[in-house]
């Protein structure tokens, strides 16, 4: 299952995993149906404010949540704290309690439940959440700024994009995290680890969190 399947990562996750000769269903519940059909994909055309009447849909293997808002989009703190906290944690949840084994979550650099910054904070809590979870197999992915064409204009990122190449070359050592990284190798790491996980399943329960240097590492 892929969560946030219409954004910039998360689409190229899709279109990732059903190019997978060893991927035999990608699930992607939003909000309308959008793209091609294809005899892989599942689009589930749902309400994520009622998530409970589609738990079926969880018995999945794994699930890569890429689901997220900005403030601006969200109107409100508490808009964009349902959407990125409460919607993540209930498909998490569902997951979890339909034998889904892993969950990898797009979540970002900073982030942190005792954040003084509130977009750090809610994505800290819900990293908080989901360990409490207890899957089996946890990865968080802290990317510093996303690299990549948007459907949406947005104006500062836009312009850190356009600075990012040069601004990459100071970012060094201890700072190497900072750096910014295309939402392509965000997904293409993300794909690669769901994928290893289907032919090996570690023994022992796994909680990792991935930046800079391993993102790049796992996309190959």
């Amino acid at each position: 299952m892929v969560l946030g399947a219409t954004g910039l990562t998360g689409g190229q996750v899709v279109r990732s995993l059903l190019d997978r000769p060893d991927v035999e269903e990608v699930i992607t519940p939003v909000r309308r149906k959008t793209g091609p059909d294809h005899p892989k994909l599942t689009q589930c055309e749902l309400d994520f404010d009622r998530l409970d009447d589609h738990a079926g849909l969880f018995a999945v293997d794994a699930i890569v949540c890429c689901l997220g808002t900005t403030i601006k989009q969200a109107g409100t703190r508490e808009q964009f704290r349902k959407v990125d906290y409460g919607y993540c944690l209930h498909a998490a949840r569902l997951g979890r309690e339909a034998g889904a084994r892993a969950f990898v979550l797009m979540s970002a650099i900073g982030a942190s439940s005792s954040s003084t910054i509130f977009y750090n904070r809610v994505k800290g809590e819900l990293e908080d959440a989901l360990r409490a979870l207890e899957y089996p197999y946890l990865s968080v992915y802290h990317p510093s700024l996303l690299l990549g064409d948007r459907a949406e204009q947005r104006t500062a990122e836009a312009v850190g994009i356009k600075l990012m190449p040069w601004v990459n070359r100071a970012l060094i050592g201890p700072l190497e995290k900072y750096r910014g990284v295309p939402a392509a190798t965000v997904a293409a790491a993300m794909v690669n680890e769901v994928c290893t996980l289907a032919a090996e399943v570690p023994a022992e329960r796994v909680d990792q969190t991935r930046t800079y240097a391993e993102i790049r590492r796992l996309a190959g």
